[in-house]
């Protein structure tokens, strides 16, 4: 395992959950794993399994540690030290310091926990929620605050309170809001690492000083959403840019329809998982997206070659 707080900047990836038939494909899986831990890319600095990307709300206990354990058998046959990061979401504290407990002894190096869904506390509420979790984990805590999904926003007053308990080491920022984003980069201490998580933003995100990013549009054009974070640490706002705008319509096509699906089929599509399955209520994309994403892929693949 790795020192979280450390190693919580750059670029992460939220992986994908392969089904087929109803069950968890670890073939694809171990495709999956493979692919993004290949030597010559080392483009991710992290995994967050298990979360809104990988469909974790629909994970069974079994899977899921099945799924964080053959994840860390291919990083470990692969030689890497890629630091995994289990999703957890819950809107009951207790239920959720039970999960703590259950998946204390996994391979992970720490969670990522939304804020309680539809209950939807008051900021004292959230403050206590997440303490009372920091207190119980075995592993360091990356706080995920994605207002229009869970209905409650973690306010900075809030944000910066909970940066300074010591098993808190940063946020997945979903806020939406760009105005409360640069005031939380301007006041917050350095040992917290902020990451946004908005796929449409990231090149002002990383501009305006965020630590990295945690991006479902990073399965494809991987190198590329690395290298903007790269380029601009080197000053080349240009190359950034130019980096940036390869990428931006993608991560707007991959989010047309409810996420993971658009993903999933472009990495079927790809050969990269055996199906584009994604588990009810999520249904797999329409027929008029397909033939988009279909022109989209023959377009780079061509532009590759």
């Amino acid at each position: 395992m790795t020192d979280l707080r450390q190693q919580l900047q750059g670029l992460w990836l939220p992986l994908v959950t392969p089904f087929r038939d109803g069950r968890l494909d670890e073939k694809s899986l171990r495709q999956l794993a493979r692919h993004y831990a290949a030597e010559e890319a080392r483009a991710v600095d992290g995994f967050i399994l298990g979360a809104t990307s990988g469909e974790g709300m629909t994970l069974r206990g079994a899977e899921l540690e099945r799924l964080v354990a053959t994840v860390r058998e291919e990083l470990a046959a692969h030689r890497r030290s890629i630091p995994i990061v289990l999703g957890l979401a819950g809107a009951d504290t207790t239920r959720l310091k039970d999960s703590l407990d259950e998946t204390a002894d996994w391979p992970i190096d720490g969670y990522l926990i939304a804020s309680p869904y539809y209950l939807r506390p008051s900021q004292r509420g959230l403050l206590a929620h997440f303490e009372a979790l920091a207190d119980h984990a075995a592993w360091p805590i990356v706080l995920y605050n994605i207002p229009y999904r869970t209905g409650v926003n973690l306010t900075n007053q809030t944000l910066l309170r909970l940066a300074g308990h010591p098993n808190i080491v940063g946020l997945k920022d979903c806020s939406a809001s760009r105005e409360q984003s640069v005031a939380l980069l301007r006041d917050k201490p350095d040992h917290f690492r902020v990451l946004t998580g908005e796929d449409a933003h990231t090149f002002e995100a990383l501009s305006d000083g965020a630590d990295g990013a945690i991006l479902l549009s990073a399965h494809i054009e991987t190198a590329t959403f690395a290298a903007i974070q790269t380029e601009l640490k080197r000053g080349n706002t240009d190359a950034a840019l130019a980096r940036w705008q390869d990428v931006a319509e993608l991560t707007r096509l991959l989010f047309a329809e409810p996420s993971p699906a658009p993903a999933k089929y472009w990495l079927w599509r790809c050969g990269l998982i055996d199906s584009p399955e994604v588990r009810l209520p999520m249904v797999e994309i329409g027929s008029e997206l397909a033939a988009r994403l279909d022109r989209e892929i023959a377009r780079r693949m061509k532009a590759a070659a």
